[in-house]
């Protein structure tokens, strides 16, 4: 293998490791399906992962063999030399069905490998298994042969057969590790490789080679393809190309105020519906009150601006009772800082391993987006536990490692900032909030007082039109429900505002009517147990107001 072009850290990895002898069988996993950039000649071009790996990694190798569950065993490179093997000599087919192409390809490696033993002249050779997952899956307690053989001679090839050092090479190409039977994957002689989704310098280089198909819809950044390439950074680049060849065909230019939504939506769509992402477009502007968290808050988001990760936090964790914001004040943290928002939808699944393949392409993803919040609500339903119930089969322990390794990874600070929010801070396992992955523990509370309850219900009255005057607050002030929370103060606005249009009311009278008649969502006593379990959490006493440190 050799390095003939500007070839990505994980290339450069396979490269170092066969060079150095330490392997010679790698796992390939993660953005395996997508387009990469592949040299040819003088320049690139866009192609497969096979295209790349026999350009970029094997362009010296005699053989290529391949072999996909849908196209059977194949011969990439190399077929004059292949044919001189006495067992195509003898016309036998070359099979379709998994272990049997298996074996014919470990035949030929080791046919190879006799040839060097006896002096004679041996063609070096690589082979490529697609959709390893699907013809060696990770199947918990399967008493299945063929799997079990499958598994072990794949395993032979990086254990025994010492492929690196008779000049070959096997690639097993996943589209996730953990989908892949644990004998292979776990194995130590295996070099397991993420394939990682495009970096910005990837995507710009990709947009400059699809000007000249896409001429018509990159017209507007046809001198710095910079922007776009900053702006799309998350997305897949077989994404990217359908879109530009669909505006290209409709002459439709790309705008740069189409980036933020087109991101979004590519980025949806090539997870899979595993997550969402937001660009927020609100600011602590619209948060009444908390002025010491905000200002915090801002400190942080400035020394983020001013690149000095070091002094950032891990990640936060916002708590206190149902309905205090918790949710609006992680969209206005990342509209401060600039930043989307990326939250975890339902990525558990019913079928073994789906779970931990959904969390991979995940992370896979938060690593390509460069700065962003990952935010976690219901944290303590979502994180799982270290020990499992007795029904999920060891996914929740599982869930809870991957979560606790990523979450501790300090190669992420600066970049993924982890915000999780509850109601119940003392369901989530201590490990996982534990300074170095949850550095700052944020509590939120109702109102203390009257008074802030009146401020809160008259800014959020302003906003849904009940405009309320400074000078009625002494004859409302009476009637402001005690620990009245933000999600509750703005069903109250609402109402008013229904109450003023229906009954053709003034907005005092509006909102008089829905304080007279008001009846809290959640019971007091449930409103103060969590109020005290978020006192117990707050990582600096400054957080808690006077009122409630008491």
């Amino acid at each position: 293998m050799s390095v003939h072009m500007n070839i990505p850290d994980w290339a450069a990895e396979i490269i170092g490791s066969y060079g150095s002898g330490a392997s010679g069988c790698f796992v390939l996993y993660g953005n395996v399906n997508d387009r990469l950039l592949v040299p040819e000649k003088k320049t690139v071009r866009l192609g497969s992962l096979q295209e790349f790996i026999m350009e970029a990694l094997l362009p010296r190798f005699d053989v290529v063999l391949s072999y996909d569950p849908g196209q059977g065993l194949r011969v990439e490179r190399g077929g004059e030399i292949f044919s001189q093997w006495p067992t195509v000599k003898d016309g036998v087919n070359l099979p379709d069905a998994p272990l049997p192409a298996v074996r014919t390809l470990t035949h030929y490696l080791k046919y190879c490998k006799n040839l060097q033993a006896v002096g004679a002249e041996s063609p070096k050779v690589a082979v490529l298994i697609q959709q390893a997952h699907l013809i060696c899956p990770a199947l918990p307690n399967a008493h299945n042969h063929e799997l079990n053989a499958m598994a072990s001679i794949l395993r032979g090839w990086a254990a025994d057969m010492r492929l690196q050092e008779h000049g070959q090479a096997a690639f097993l190409i996943s589209e996730n590790l953990n989908g892949l039977h644990p004998l292979v994957a776990r194995s130590p002689r295996v070099s397991a490789v993420e394939v990682p989704l495009p970096s910005g310098d990837d995507m710009q280089k990709s947009l400059e080679v699809l000007y000249d198909r896409c001429a018509a819809a990159l017209v507007n950044f046809r001198d710095d393809f910079s922007k776009p390439a900053q702006r799309l950074t998350g997305s897949t680049l077989s994404s990217v190309e359908i879109l530009l060849l669909r505006r290209n065909h409709a002459k439709k230019p790309l705008e740069e105020k189409d980036l933020s939504d087109l991101k979004r939506a590519l980025v949806e769509r090539d997870c899979g519906g595993l997550i969402d992402f937001v660009e927020p477009d609100r600011n602590f502007e619209g948060v009444v009150g908390l002025d010491g968290v905000k200002e915090w808050l801002r400190q942080d988001i400035a020394l983020w601006r001013n690149d000095d990760l070091e002094s950032m936090p891990m990640g936060y964790l916002f708590c206190g009772p149902v309905g205090t914001g918790k949710t609006y004040l992680v969209e206005c943290l990342a509209g401060e800082a600039g930043v989307p928002v990326v939250t975890l939808k339902n990525f558990r699944d019913r079928w073994v391993g789906s779970t931990e393949e959904n969390l991979e392409k995940i992370f896979s993803l938060l690593h390509a987006l460069g700065r962003c919040i990952v935010f976690i609500d219901e944290a303590d339903q979502a994180l799982g536990r270290r020990a499992s119930g007795s029904g999920d089969s060891g996914v929740s322990s599982r869930v809870y490692s991957m979560m606790a390794k990523e979450m501790s990874d300090t190669r992420n600070r600066g970049k993924i900032l982890w915000v999780l929010a509850s109601s119940r801070p003392d369901l989530i396992e201590v490990d996982l909030k534990r300074p170095g992955r949850i550095d700052v523990k944020v509590p939120l509370f109702p109102c203390a007082t009257p008074q802030e309850g009146w401020a809160l219900l008259r800014a959020l009255c302003k906003r849904s039109g009940v405009k309320l005057e400074a000078d009625q607050e002494e004859r409302l002030l009476t009637q402001i429900p005690e620990l009245l929370t933000p999600g509750s103060a703005e069903a109250i606005a609402v109402k008013a505002r229904r109450k003023m249009i229906t009954e053709k009311c003034s907005p005092l009278e509006a909102l008089e009517q829905c304080l007279s008649g008001y009846l809290p969502p959640i019971s007091p006593a449930v409103i103060q147990s969590q109020i005290q379990l978020a006192i117990e959490e707050a990582s600096d006493a400054s957080f808690i107001p006077a009122a409630f440190q008491r």
